[in-house]
């Protein structure tokens, strides 16, 4: 299922442009050909896709356990479950999270760390300001971290959260290239995340009740916790 991850990504990107063009847009090294410029936005945007690997391989470590326990078919459908809730109820995942405390303090040393980074012209910084941007809440990034879980591995969840990251490529690298901001971008793109979320919930469902259905519901293997009879 893992090229799922890049289909969610290529999906995402009208959310990712929307939502961190005006990082994009204020890169250093703004001037100059394109062959000047576009190593340092390369470099931002493989930052990008490291830190979503990072966090794939940490929640695919966690799926993993789980899926040890005999827990992996009832993770997928509690993921799936969750997400047809915030998505049925519209609840503003992003904003809610923003505004924890903890969160609201990390937040708050993030940008400082970014706006430091955001004065050195450096293929070194760019790639930085990759990984750091990598780290700001984000509803897509949030449904393919759901789904690296629910693989029940670190390496299929550092595969899944790559691709994921690469299906975002093509629009943030035009993005930060470019230099425009389609007006009332951010209008368009919370009613696909919307359907995008409710399509990605009832698959994670759909996933987990082990229908034997190959690429929608393949059989999952029992976990060490399940006791197996020898013929």
């Amino acid at each position: 299922m893992l090229w799922t991850g890049f289909i969610l990504g290529l999906t995402s990107s009208l959310h990712c442009v929307g939502m961190c063009g005006p990082i994009a847009l204020a890169l250093p090294g703004r001037g100059g050909s394109l062959g000047k410029i576009l190593p340092g936005r390369l470099a931002y945007n493989l930052g990008r896709v490291a830190t979503y690997a990072t966090l794939g391989t940490a929640v695919g470590l966690f799926g993993e356990g789980l899926s040890f326990a005999g827990f992996q078919q009832g993770l997928s459908i509690a993921l799936g479950v969750l997400l047809l809730l915030l998505s049925l109820f519209t609840f503003r995942v992003e904003s809610r999270f923003l505004a924890l405390p903890a969160v609201t303090r990390f937040m708050g040393g993030l940008k400082r760390r970014l706006g430091k980074l955001m004065r050195i012209d450096s293929t070194s910084s760019l790639f930085h300001i990759g990984i750091l941007n990598g780290l700001l809440p984000c509803g897509f990034v949030y449904l393919g971290l759901a789904g690296a879980a629910s693989l029940g591995s670190g390496a299929s969840g550092l595969l899944y959260m790559s691709l994921f990251g690469l299906g975002t490529l093509p629009g943030m690298l035009s993005m930060s290239l470019i230099g425009k901001l389609t007006p009332g971008l951010q209008r368009y793109s919370r009613p696909i995340m919307l359907a995008v979320s409710l399509l990605f919930a009832s698959w994670l469902i759909v996933r987990g009740l082990d229908l034997g259905i190959p690429y929608l519901s393949p059989e999952l293997s029992p976990g060490i916790g399940e006791v197996t009879e020898c013929g």
